[in-house]
């Protein structure tokens, strides 16, 4: 290789060093406001409401107790009967949860921003069934019951919409604030009109429940046989959690889904032990909270109980921010791919093109990642990704037909470029085809430059043309102009 051609590659490795800078300013750019739009949007929940989760119904049954135990008395050296009294709840799951919920979406602005809440309006119902003595079998008279409540955790009660009562049988209870229970968190509950007796109680319950919410709707199947249906007027729900719907359906026009779940795929039973221990009675769905300590401690213990939820997430599928970041991650191949394109026209053509020409044409495409992140926070990814595009490809087509001393050969370029630009788009939205889809572009062009410069005597680049070569060059002048 000869020294001329050497400086040459030299000159333009440096420039796409030094090209590094800026995509690396625009990179920058993008996560900040990325950042910037998260703020805004996390703000406008803190205003509205968070995502929901949904935990319960439980029956929950206050009691206290009377433990009588021998002590030893240090100063009479003679055991004594000591009671004390301890207060504790049992907690009951229901026999069947059925939810049937609508999902109504709507658009929060702020700026140029908007966040998108929804409006859940919700049927529960379902059946309790609170065992003999709420399953106490042993030392039942040293047991004083409350009156049972029925509790329903919400993550964020300030996005109840409306006043939930509870119908039980034929009766109507007013829901209150609160759950009466640590590990169930902010939520409602209502007082139930039973007694402890000694035989098995059975009822069914119902209520409507209104929701606001962002982002995020999460439930947690609570009942023995579980089922949950939600409709939508969403077109781009993520489904997750610990158990996907049996069935969903998506469209244009919004996705239904529907879960069902049981105790065997649950295990809530066990978890609700692990969060209120430790457990003294003997019935098989009744957990006793003896030592208040150990009911305080209950949220760090109840990690489990929570997660065993499923849910489906409101989404965007057209993110500017994260389309235009993994566009700046093309940008370094895009700039090789363009500066050899610009490189095989000078030496197949034996044009003097000068480095600073080629810093412009490198310029123009990096800049071409700032006009996409700034249009398409206004006008959409798309609309702004064609208004970017076709003003790169047309300054740099306008700028080579002089560099290249012809119309034709800016043109042609032109042509390539709008191409990439192109074939970059597809690798945007190909997010799973990508790799392959650039693979084969990667191999495409090398194999372009491989057929295009196969005879091509390198070592001959930049020695003087002999006089033949030299009249050729001056008869297709002529020629182009």
């Amino acid at each position: 290789m000869n020294r001329q051609l050497g400086i040459k590659l030299g000159a333009i490795a440096l420039l796409i060093v030094l090209l590094l800078i800026p995509l690396l300013m625009i990179d920058g750019l993008v996560d900040e406001r990325q950042n910037y739009r998260d703020e805004v949007l996390q703000d406008i929940a803190r205003s509205a409401s968070y995502s929901q989760q949904l935990t319960g119904p439980l029956v929950i049954v206050p009691y206290s107790r009377t433990v009588r135990a021998w002590r030893l008395d240090k100063a009479s050296q003679q055991r004594v009967l000591q009671e004390r009294e301890v207060r504790g709840r049992l907690y009951f799951l229901p026999e069947t949860f059925l939810l049937d919920g609508q999902m109504r979406t709507e658009l929060r602005h702020r700026g140029i921003y908007e966040a998108r809440l929804y409006h859940a309006e919700s049927k529960v119902s379902g059946s309790f069934v609170l065992p003999a003595n709420y399953g106490i079998g042993s030392d039942l008279d040293s047991y004083r019951f409350d009156a049972p409540l029925l509790a329903v955790g919400i993550s964020d009660v300030r996005g109840i919409e409306n006043a939930p009562k509870l119908k039980v049988g034929d009766e109507l209870r007013d829901f209150q604030p609160g759950t009466q229970s640590q590990f169930l968190g902010n939520g409602v509950h209502a007082v139930l009109p039973f007694k402890a007796s000694d035989r098995e109680q059975r009822f069914d319950y119902a209520f409507d429940l209104s929701l606001l919410g962002s982002s995020r709707l999460d439930i947690t199947p609570v009942g023995r046989d579980s089922q949950v249906n939600l409709v939508s007027d969403w077109p781009h729900p993520s489904f997750g959690g610990e158990f996907l719907p049996t069935e969903r359906s998506v469209s244009d026009q919004g996705f239904s889904a529907r879960w069902r779940t049981s105790f065997f795929a649950t295990n809530l039973e066990d978890q609700l032990r692990g969060c209120t221990a430790p457990a003294q009675a003997d019935a098989a769905r009744a957990v006793t909270a003896e030592d208040p300590d150990a009911v305080r401690a209950a949220p760090a213990l109840c990690n489990e109980f929570g997660n065993h939820r499923f849910g489906v997430a409101l989404v965007d599928p057209v993110d500017q921010y994260l389309k235009t970041d993994r566009a700046v991650k093309y940008a370094l191949l895009f700039i090789v791919l363009t500066f050899a394109g610009f490189f095989l026209f000078e030496v197949l053509k034996r044009l003097a093109v000068h480095p600073v020409q080629y810093a412009l044409v490198g310029m123009a495409l990096a800049l071409f990642y700032l006009l996409l992140l700034s249009l398409s926070e206004h006008l959409g990814f798309e609309r702004a990704y064609l208004i970017s595009a076709s003003a790169c490809v047309g300054l740099i087509g306008f700028y080579l037909c002089h560099v290249l001393h012809s119309l034709w050969r800016g043109a042609g370029f032109s042509a390539g470029l709008a191409g990439l630009y192109g074939m970059l788009y597809a690798l945007l939205s190909a997010e799973d085809y990508a790799l392959l889809m650039g693979s084969l572009l990667l191999f495409g062009v090398l194999g372009g430059v491989m057929v295009l410069t196969r005879r091509l005597d390198w070592y001959g680049i930049g020695k003087p043309a002999r006089d033949d070569e030299l009249s050729f060059s001056l008869n297709d002048v002529r020629v182009e102009r």
